[in-house]
């Protein structure tokens, strides 16, 4: 499978990339709407910031208590129950009389569900793809996000022109309900790929094993930590260029399009492994420019040439999966998400942090400098997992038994 038009040729991958679309539209513009209701209410840009980009702190959570459930639970109804759920929190947004505090509740409560599921959509296309197809339908999921969070911040700007915030809230809520019919319908259900419940016990020992491993440990600190040093220097992009912040993220998200295409579609396996560091070394090394404060355009381009450098995370999935044994994927995966994410939005505020005390474009530079230096830091651990293929390992380390079986 090399080409597009195989991968939509696979039913159930059209109908779980359709829906991703969807939740991923909805979700955009009911942050937003949530945001311009935030502002208005508080004029606190801290509060603002947490209501758009604070949830994913859930996934902390998530990692720590229920993750489990994305092996445990059969992998469509995972998927229903998350998206029920977000349908209807998105629901209940759009009660005009609801108070700040239980929005953020809504916010959170939907982001955990998420949280301890996500695995199993990622799982998903593993096991409904041929072997070594992975990288393709992850880098086309990427593909979507970025081209959906353009779409649904877009498009919600101009809703809110026209609309109250509560009727985008409505709006988010019908996309969420087509994305919960097409999961239900479009996909057919697969068995669990553990037979254990899930609960706390078991996800705080899956994830001590999965973290045991140095090749595991090594590959999600390379896929934390410098992708989300640089996601902080796009966290100054407003600080930076003020009202003309949006051309930065759109080229950030044209680069980050463009890598995920290359690497995905038409790099072979040896390619993509080639490819690791100096993508790596691409994600950080030309924000540097910044400490000369380069002129918008400029600025532009660095963004572009360097959130190409994002791509190096499809290979390096690709080893963690091959590291990884398959009944325990769906957390292998959610772990890596959740992390991502979570770290995301810690070095995002740690950049402000800094950018408090420092010009903005100082504070871009420092934040790169920093990923670089982690870059470097964590290449040598990276090294053991070069050998890896598309497949899994038949040596993968079992589970640990545990008195009550689980």
């Amino acid at each position: 499978m090399r080409t597009y038009s195989d991968l939509f040729a696979v039913r159930e991958f059209r109908n779980l990339f359709v829906a991703n679309c969807a939740g991923l539209a909805a979700h955009t513009t009911s942050a937003l709407a949530l945001g311009s209701l935030t502002y208005a209410a508080t004029d606190s840009a801290l509060l603002t910031a947490l209501s758009v980009f604070g949830a994913p702190l859930a996934g902390v959570l998530g990692s720590l208590t229920l993750l489990s459930a994305a092996d445990s639970l059969p992998p469509r109804r995972a998927l229903t129950l998350a998206a029920l759920i977000a349908t209807a929190g998105a629901a209940l947004q759009a009660v005009p009389a609801l108070p700040l505090w239980a929005r953020f509740a809504i916010i959170f409560g939907t982001a955990y569900a998420g949280s301890i599921t996500s695995g199993a959509r990622w799982a998903m296309i593993s096991d409904m793809l041929p072997p070594g197809a992975y990288v393709l339908g992850r880098s086309t999921m990427n593909t979507s996000v970025g081209v959906m969070q353009i779409a649904g911040f877009g498009a919600g700007g101009v809703l809110l022109v026209w609309l109250s915030p509560y009727q985008v809230f409505l709006i988010a809520a019908a996309l969420r309900a087509v994305a919960t019919a097409l999961g239900w319908f479009g996909l057919p259900e697969r068995p669990a790929r553990a037979s254990e419940r899930a609960s706390t016990a078991r996800t705080l020992r899956i994830n001590r094993e999965l973290w045991a491993d140095p090749r595991r440990r090594s590959l999600y600190l390379n896929l934390w930590v410098p992708n989300g040093l640089v996601v902080g220097c796009e966290a100054l992009f407003i600080p930076y260029a003020g009202a003309r912040a949006g051309f930065l993220f759109a080229a950030g998200a044209l680069g980050m399009l463009a890598g995920d295409v290359v690497v995905g579609r038409f790099l072979t396996p040896a390619q993509r492994d080639w490819a690791v560091r100096p993508l790596r070394l691409l994600l950080a090394l030309p924000y540097l420019a910044f400490v000369v404060h380069p002129a918008l355009p400029l600025a532009m381009l660095v963004a572009l040439v360097a959130s190409a450098g994002f791509a190096a995370s499809l290979p390096l999935q690709e080893r963690l999966i091959a590291h990884s044994p398959e009944r325990m994927r769906g957390q292998v995966l959610g772990l890596h998400q959740n992390g991502m994410m979570a770290g995301q939005a810690v070095f995002a505020a740690m950049a402000g942090v800094i950018a408090d005390r420092l010009p903005a474009s100082w504070a871009v530079a420092a934040m790169a400098g920093l990923s670089l230096v982690a870059t470097v830091a964590l290449t040598r651990g990276l090294r053991q997992t070069e050998a890896a293929s598309g497949a899994e390992p038949e040596t993968a380390p079992p589970l640990a038994p545990t008195p009550d079986g689980r």
